[in-house]
């Protein structure tokens, strides 16, 4: 997601060039993984404080977990799913009362969901239409079990091909099952009653019965079923009803539903419907040759865009004004609206990640996006008036990218400090251990402290050894083994021990700290060794030989001598039976 505010600083526009004059970059978020279009983007004084957020209709990944996003500057304030994905959004007043606080209307599925204050206020549902008389009744006779599924299914096939009143939804999915589930889904399903629901395609809002900005307004929706419903603000009743030949996926509005207004209704069909108060059908029709792609009103012109990258302008009785050719391919369109300046500009997003801004026919600005726009909002964000907000394909797949890296990288770290043993987690779960060093001191003897905690939920660890290999060159520690007393699962058993630093050149290491660790006893005469595992027989054994040995244990080796034989010793003769290496590492300095 990006947002960009306008300037009009003279110093900018003698610095910097025609695009960047225009434009401050305000934010920039690649990873946003926001996937909206242009009809479900609205900006609003949701709390009533002056601060205006997003409100974000978010299909969701893949058209997955659609859910409402409310974002206040770069962050997400708020976030709740949604049963079905998003169609459109508006922000609209219910009423006159103080505070004037806008209610969030989202139009998902068959039903309108208002919220205020960003809490659930109420939901609309769509009214239910009569099912086909031909559906209805093989449903009972499967219900009455005089047909099979099998019928069921070949009768059903034939209505969906010539039938003009579409099936229901239960139609629809028993279509859709395998031959071996049929049999149970009629079973199930045959006692319900047939129930066929519309869809909302499209949502805008007309005001009530006054033109002011902070005036009652009502809800206008588009169907699937071909109709545009008027909902009245406060009781959400059906105000007004029309039909139309095609299906609406595009809606402008202009005027007050109380007084005077017309709508500009643009369908599936490839046709754009004009209709006026009082009218049930539509009063003017204009014909596109391709299918639109976007439909904007601004200054009494109808600024369409088609799949033939073309813009076009009509007004409300249908004559073409002007045709502008794109780029590119046209992928959302918008208003642009400067109150203050009186100015009403149409934006179009095309895929080649221009957003160009239009006066009538007139090209006013060019802005360039790393990728193709999906959807453009423009108003006022936070307390900036002239805010614009687009979101391009690129951030899912920037997202998705740095998603997989950050995986990769865990991974890889992950499998570094298996093998080099720096992890300070136990890497098996036989023996569920978690160890944490501290390093306290300013030099030359530091004292260290290694904190173990038994990280399993019943089970306690006993007969642990631990000890630490070091270069004898750089440290020397007057106590290389402990004797781990019983873990208790939860509880954290902290071990100290003071390591002195021998360099003074400042020269640091890798001091690592091991349990249960195979050693080579090696003698004060050549070819005396003993490898064997940390055992009290073994250390006996060591005793009786030459005072003068030496313990070896994974490349680091410990002297005894007549000054510390007694000590290794003593150390090693509390040692238990041999466990399972495990290595950790510590850095000192």
């Amino acid at each position: 997601m990006a947002a960009a505010s306008s300037s009009d600083s003279e110093g900018d526009r003698a610095e910097s060039s025609e695009a960047s004059s225009k434009w401050l970059d305000a934010h920039y978020d690649p990873m946003a993984n926001i996937h909206t279009f242009s009809a479900c983007l609205v900006l609003a004084d949701l709390h009533g404080d002056g601060e205006y957020k997003l409100a974000v209709g978010d299909l969701g990944p893949s058209g997955r977990q659609p859910c409402l996003k409310v974002l206040k500057g770069p962050t997400v304030l708020a976030e709740s799913a949604l049963p079905a994905l998003p169609a459109a959004a508006a922000a609209f007043l219910m009423g006159q009362h103080e505070p004037r606080t806008p209610a969030l209307a989202l139009a998902s599925g068959p039903c309108v969901y208002v919220y205020k204050n960003l809490r659930p206020y109420f939901k609309f549902s769509l009214p239910q239409l009569p099912p086909n008389p031909l559906e209805q009744d093989l449903w009972n006779q499967a219900k009455e079990d005089q047909i099979d599924h099998l019928t069921l299914k070949e009768m059903l096939e034939g209505i969906r091909e010539k039938a003009e009143v579409p099936l229901s939804v239960q139609s629809l999915r028993f279509l859709q099952l395998e031959l071996s589930e049929m049999e149970a889904f009629v079973n199930q399903h045959k006692s319900k009653p047939i129930k066929r629901q519309a869809v909302i395609t499209t949502m805008t809002t007309l005001k009530k019965n006054m033109a002011d900005e902070d005036a009652m307004s009502c809800l206008v929706l588009g169907t699937e079923n071909k109709e545009l419903l008027v909902l009245d603000p406060e009781a959400f009743t059906i105000l007004a009803k029309m039909s139309l030949p095609g299906v609406p996926v595009f809606l402008e509005v202009s005027g007050q539903f109380d007084v005077a207004f017309r709508l500009a209704a643009a369908c599936r069909n490839g046709n754009i419907y004009i209709l006026r108060r009082d009218c049930k059908r539509p009063k003017y029709c204009i014909e596109l040759s391709t299918q639109p792609v976007g439909l904007v009103l601004a200054h009494k012109v109808l600024v369409v865009g088609s799949t033939q990258d073309n813009l076009h302008g009509f007004t409300h009785k249908g004559k073409r004004l002007w045709t502008v050719h794109m780029p590119a391919a046209i992928l959302t369109m918008n208003l642009l609206e400067q109150r203050s300046r009186g100015l009403q500009a149409v934006m179009a997003g095309l895929a080649n990640g221009e957003v160009r801004i239009y006066h009538d026919k007139a090209l006013l600005n060019v802005i360039r996006t790393p990728d193709a726009v999906t959807s453009l909002c423009f108003g006022r964000y936070g307390r900036e008036d002239n805010t614009l907000i687009v979101t391009t394909r690129a951030m899912h797949r920037t997202f998705q990218t740095d998603l997989y890296l950050l995986r990769l990288r865990a991974a890889r770290a992950y499998v570094r400090a298996l093998e080099s043993s720096l992890n300070p987690v136990s890497a098996t779960a036989r023996e569920p251990l978690k160890l944490h060093a501290v390093v306290q001191g300013l030099g030359p003897t530091f004292k260290l402290t290694l904190h173990l905690q038994n990280t399993s939920t019943a089970r306690p660890i006993l007969g642990l050894l631990v000890c630490f290999l070091y270069n004898e060159v750089l440290y020397a520690l007057p106590r290389a083994f402990f004797k781990v007393p019983l873990l208790v699962p939860g509880l954290n058993y902290p071990l100290e021990t003071f390591v002195e630093s021998l360099s003074d050149k400042g020269i640091s290491d890798i001091i690592k700290v091991k349990r249960g660790e195979n050693i080579l006893l090696e003698g004060p005469e050549t070819g005396q060794r003993v490898a064997c595992k940390t055992s009290e027989r073994t250390v006996l054994e060591a005793q009786e030989r030459s005072p003068g040995w030496t313990c070896r244990s994974a490349g680091s080796q410990y002297t005894g001598g007549s000054e510390t034989p007694a000590s290794m010793q003593s150390e090693m003769r509390t040692a238990l039976r041999p466990q399972h290496q495990e290595t950790r590492s510590l850095g000192t300095r």
